[in-house]
C-alpha cells in the first residue's frame, strides 16, 4: 500500500508540514493526559490522544496509522486542556498534510466524499438539481434580494430521506410564523465544514468561496441553519474568507420567537423527552439553553436529562468527516448515547443536528429499539405542537 513517496518523506519534514498547516499547538502539550481521559473514543477503544500528540512533537507519528482518521473533532479535549492546546486543529492539520501530499492516504469513503464535493457540491454525490426536492409542494420561494431570511438546510436534510423531515418541518414553521424567507436550492453548495476537518482544505476553500459569492450575489444578510456544522462554519470560518453575514441556528430562532410571543403552541406533546447536545452546537459554540427552552415551552412535554449532558455531552461520533465512514458496531458512540436515553425512560431522543439524528436513528434500528424510542429533531417536535 505504501509508495516510495510516502516511505522517503523525512520525519522532520512531516512535523514541519503539520505545523505549517495549522498544527503549531503541538508545541504546547506537556503530556498531562487529560485529553485522553475525556476523549469519548476511550469508552469503546484505545485512543491515547496525548501519546499521539507526543509522537507528533517528536516527528515519529506513523502516517499510515488509522488513528489519523479516528478523531470526531468533538472538542472535549480542547475544553479540558489546561494549556489550551487545540488538538482538533492539530488533527485537521495532520490530515490536511497527508491529503495534500497524496489523497490515497485518506480512507476510501473520505476520498469518495471529497470527489463528490468537488464535482457536484454535496457529499452524497447527488445531482445538484435535486437539492431542493425536499421543498416540493411546500410553496417555498427562491431567495431574492428583497427576501429577509435565507434558510440553509444542510446537505443531509436536502438529500437523505432519514433527515428530510428536518428541512420540511423548519420551513413549515417559518411559514407558520409568516417569515419572509427563501432558499437558494441548486445555487448553494455544501458548507464544507466536515470535509475541512477531514483534511481536504482545498475542497473546503472552493466550496466556501462558491457559497460566499452566491450569498453576496443574492444579497444574503442573514441565514438560519439546521446544522450546527453549517452554523460553526458560517459564523467562525467564513468571515476569514470574506463571508460576512449573520447566522443563527434554528433553535436560537425558535427560542427568540417564543420569547417574543410570535410562536405559540396549540397542541400537547405528552411525551418524556431527553435532549442530546450536538458537539458543534454545544462545546464548539456554547449553545445549551435555547434548545432546552424550546422543549420546555411545549405543552405536555416532560424534559429529562441524560448523564453526560451540556458541556459533557457524549459525542455521537459523526464529526470530523466520520459521518461518511463506517464505524465498527462495538465502537459506535451513538449506541452508548441511545442506551443513556433509554436508561432515563425517554420516549423521544431529541437533538438539533442532522449528523446526530442520522447516527442515533441508525442505533435505534441496529439495537432493535424502534418500538421503544424515537429520534427527532427539535424542529419536528415543534411542528407537531403548533
Amino acid at each position: 500500500m505504501a509508495t516510495a513517496r510516502r516511505l522517503t518523506t523525512p520525519l522532520k519534514a512531516r512535523r514541519e508540514a503539520i505545523i505549517e498547516s495549522g498544527g503549531e499547538a503541538i508545541n504546547l502539550c506537556y503530556q498531562c493526559s487529560l485529553c485522553t481521559q475525556v476523549c469519548p473514543w476511550n469508552l469503546v477503544r484505545d485512543f491515547p490522544t496525548h501519546k499521539i500528540i507526543h509522537q507528533l512533537q517528536l516527528g515519529l507519528f506513523d502516517f499510515e496509522s488509522e488513528e489519523v482518521w479516528i478523531c470526531a473533532t468533538c472538542n472535549a479535549c480542547v475544553r479540558r486542556c489546561p494549556r489550551g492546546v487545540k488538538i482538533i486543529d492539530v488533527m485537521r492539520a495532520l490530515r490536511s498534510t497527508l491529503v495534500e501530499l497524496d489523497i490515497s492516504y485518506a480512507p476510501e469513503p473520505l476520498r469518495i466524499t471529497m470527489v463528490n464535493l468537488s464535482s457536484v457540491g454535496n457529499p452524497l454525490g447527488e445531482a445538484p438539481e435535486k437539492r431542493a426536492d425536499w421543498a416540493k409542494e411546500l410553496g417555498i420561494k427562491a431567495f431574492t434580494e428583497d427576501t429577509e431570511l435565507l434558510y440553509f438546510p444542510c446537505c443531509i436534510p436536502c438529500y437523505d430521506p432519514k433527515a428530510t423531515g428536518i428541512a420540511r418541518a423548519t420551513a413549515s414553521i417559518l411559514k407558520k410564523l409568516g417569515v419572509n424567507f427563501g432558499i437558494l436550492g441548486v445555487d448553494e453548495s455544501c458548507c464544507g465544514e466536515a470535509i475541512r476537518k477531514a483534511g481536504a482544505e482545498s475542497v473546503f476553500q472552493d466550496l466556501a468561496e462558491s457559497n460566499i459569492a452566491t450569498f453576496a450575489k443574492n444579497g444574503v444578510k442573514e441565514s438560519v441553519v439546521s446544522s450546527p456544522h453549517c452554523y460553526n462554519t458560517f459564523k467562525n470560518e467564513y468571515p476569514e474568507l470574506g463571508g460576512n453575514f449573520k447566522t443563527v441556528h434554528f433553535t436560537q430562532y425558535l427560542s427568540q420567537a417564543i420569547k417574543e410571543e410570535r410562536l405559540k403552541f396549540t397542541k400537547q406533546v405528552t411525551k418524556r423527552v431527553t435532549y442530546h447536545d450536538p458537539c458543534y452546537l454545544g462545546r464548539h459554540n456554547n449553545i445549551y439553553d435555547e434548545p432546552r427552552e424550546v422543549l420546555k415551552s411545549i405543552p405536555g412535554l416532560e424534559l429529562v436529562e441524560m448523564p453526560n449532558s451540556r458541556e459533557n455531552s457524549l459525542c455521537c461520533g459523526g464529526g470530523g468527516g466520520r459521518i461518511w465512514m463506517e464505524t465498527k458496531k462495538e465502537e459506535r458512540l451513538a449506541d452508548l448515547r441511545l442506551k443513556q436515553a433509554l436508561d432515563v425512560g425517554a420516549e423521544i431522543l431529541a437533538t438539533a443536528c442532522p449528523y446526530c439524528l442520522i447516527n442515533l436513528k441508525d442505533s435505534v434500528v441496529s439495537m432493535d429499539k424502534e418500538k421503544v424510542i424515537e429520534v427527532k429533531d427539535i424542529s419536528e417536535i415543534v411542528q407537531e405542537a403548533i
